[in-house]
């Protein structure tokens, strides 16, 4: 039985880096069928192996994976749900990445555990060069977030890492500590890569650029950073006292940084996710920016009910994404928002939702787990 599982994973994940790869090299994405019969695989095997969010899919009335007809209809999982169970289709004692959700405690954390790094790594590249990497320049890289030396269960701390080895200069700088940002050493490595003429990539959350901008502010120190420089923004406020709309925050970004707003780039990610949505190009000069993703990631809108809404409508967003084979393939999230042709549009969060159609709660979870 562990065997046949084990062939059954690397079956599937060979089936999704075919994928990635057709993607990296042509731009094209799988068929509507292709990607349905996927992801109806990948949820068959996760019923099999997954035995927390089996109990979740039985407990809905689903006691067999072919009841699932559409890949719209595979149960998913609330991101709390990584909270309270351990959710994986392997022993986690094999797994190559480990990643913690955000929490005030250890405890509180979630964790999405992945097999094999070369999914996550793969879809990763994948991504970033088609929406931060255009041109294919090397660039260097200025981090604002986790150093993955010293936090190595970031899922965005491993990313910006990874992405700085493999595209960047190999003079890559991290310069964020907790909450706090070194402005001078900073301020020293851009100065010394304008010198050099050295396109560079500054990468951090939301609330670390507003430490950043204080801290140029209080320095009385503006640069006009190198041609083919961005930024790319991520994570917003969440659980900060302070909050600065993304306008103004882009707007004080390019007058201290001297990078275009054009260049700045929002990233939408999530633990417990394998793929990420960016700011289209064609959005990025629009007051309403949209987010598109690599076409084995696909997103739902839903009412507080769990169903679908009507095409524009708002809702909150469920991600199907073929990467997640290690975890559960179809995650349902706190974000609002409504779907364009060319992507989503977020809105948001609503923390305080209920949890919405197809959910457990905690005790479940913790009881199905045992």
């Amino acid at each position: 039985m562990v065997i046949a599982a084990e062939t059954l994973a690397h079956e599937l994940d060979e089936r999704f880096l075919a994928i990635v790869r057709a993607y990296a090299a042509t731009g094209e994405g799988p068929s509507d069928v292709t990607f349905d019969e996927l992801a109806r695989a990948t949820f068959a095997y996760q019923f099999a192996t997954n035995a927390p969010y089996r109990a979740f899919v039985v407990s809905l009335g689903i006691t067999e994976p072919r009841a699932v007809t559409s890949w719209r209809d595979i149960p998913a999982v609330p991101t709390t749900a990584f909270k309270d169970a351990t959710l994986a289709t392997f022993d986690t004692v094999r797994r190559e990445l480990e990643f913690h959700t955000s929490g005030t405690t250890a405890a509180q954390s979630g964790k999405h555990w992945i097999e094999r790094a070369a999914l996550y790594d793969a879809a990763l590249l994948a991504g970033f060069d088609r929406f931060m990497l255009s041109e294919r320049r090397k660039l260097r890289y200025l981090q604002l977030v986790p150093n993955p030396r010293y936090k190595p269960h970031s899922s965005l701390g491993y990313m910006m890492g990874h992405i700085a080895v493999l595209r960047g200069d190999g003079k890559a700088a991290y310069f964020l500590d907790d909450d706090s940002v070194d402005i001078a050493a900073f301020a020293k490595a851009l100065d010394l890569a304008i010198a050099q003429q050295q396109p560079v990539c500054i990468a951090g959350t939301a609330f670390a650029f507003v430490g950043l901008l204080d801290g140029l502010a209080a320095s009385g120190r503006t640069f006009v950073a190198p041609a083919g420089s961005r930024v790319m923004e991520t994570g917003g406020f969440k659980g900060r006292t302070r909050v600065v709309e993304r306008a103004e925050l882009y707007a004080s970004l390019e007058a201290a940084l001297g990078i275009a707003q054009h260049d700045i780039v929002a990233e939408y990610g999530m633990t417990e996710l394998v793929s990420q949505f960016y700011d289209t190009q064609a959005s990025r000069t629009s007051p309403t920016r949209v987010k598109a993703s690599v076409p084995w990631l696909r997103t739902i809108v839903l009412d507080i009910g769990g169903r679908e809404v009507a095409p524009g409508a708002t809702g909150f967003l469920r991600h199907v994404d073929l990467g997640n084979r290690s975890s559960v393939i179809a995650i349902d999230t706190e974000d609002r928002g409504y779907a364009t042709p060319d992507g989503i549009v977020l809105l948001g969060r609503d923390i305080d939702a209920p949890l919405r159609g197809c959910s457990l709660d905690a005790e479940n979870y913790q009881a199905k787990a045992n």
